[in-house]
This record gives structure tokens, C-alpha cells and sequence, in this order.
């Protein structure tokens, strides 16, 4: 699978402490900061995986996911929810938009390395 991750995270410093902690792990980084244009790189670089925000410009993280999974030739790719949202029943709403995983912000980076390596090696 590929080592590709696509982040779709529309704050600057979230980006780059993703960029960081990914790239210095051996993964590269493609970078979207809205559903709209998180769902057209998926579709353009295939990544392994997709790190996705909720909290976006355009629609959220959840109708993006939706439309990342409802394209067949990306639902298999695995969508890691990365949120501040972290209020009782957030997790369950994005696995119901089809999320893989959920991680709560802020994140330790050991651990966030470890969901991700449960996907992607």
C-alpha cells in the first residue's frame, strides 16, 4: 500500500506538526485544507491513507469522508478522523460516515503514529 498520506486540516500549525511527525516517520504528505479539495487529491495521488479533520471550511470532515468512501475507487483507501471534536458520540458519528479510526486533538504522536501503522506500514 502506499506510504502517501493525504492530510485535509484547514489550520496552518496543525498541518505542519502533521507534516513533521509524518515525514520524519518516512511517510509523504499531501496536503488539502478543505473537503471539497481533500476529496480531488484522493482522487489525483491515491494515498494510503486519509488523516481528516471535521472542522472544515466547505463542509465537514464527516461529508467529506461520505464522498471519499462513496467513490469506488477510493472506498477502501482508510480515513483516519483527526478532530477537536471530542464530545460524547463524535467517534460514533464519524465511523458512521465511514471512518476507520478516530484520534481526539490534541494527539500524542506515538500514538497517532501507531493507528496510522495499523493501516499503512
Amino acid at each position: 500500500m502506499s506510504k502517501v498520506i493525504l492530510v485535509i486540516e484547514d489550520q496552518e500549525d496543525n498541518r505542519r506538526i502533521m507534516r513533521d511527525l509524518l515525514t520524519s516517520a518516512g511517510y509523504k504528505v499531501v496536503e488539502a485544507v478543505t473537503g471539497e479539495a481533500g476529496g480531488i487529491s484522493a482522487g489525483g495521488h491515491r494515498p494510503g491513507l486519509v488523516l481528516m479533520d471535521i472542522q472544515l471550511p466547505d463542509f465537514d470532515g464527516y461529508e467529506a469522508t461520505r464522498r471519499i468512501k462513496a467513490n469506488p475507487a477510493l472506498s477502501a483507501i482508510p480515513v483516519i478522523a483527526v478532530t477537536s471534536y471530542a464530545l460524547s458520540g463524535d467517534d460514533i458519528k464519524a465511523y458512521e460516515a465511514g471512518c476507520d479510526a478516530y484520534v481526539s486533538k490534541p494527539f500524542s504522536p506515538r500514538a497517532l503514529l501507531a493507528q496510522i501503522r495499523e493501516f499503512i506500514s
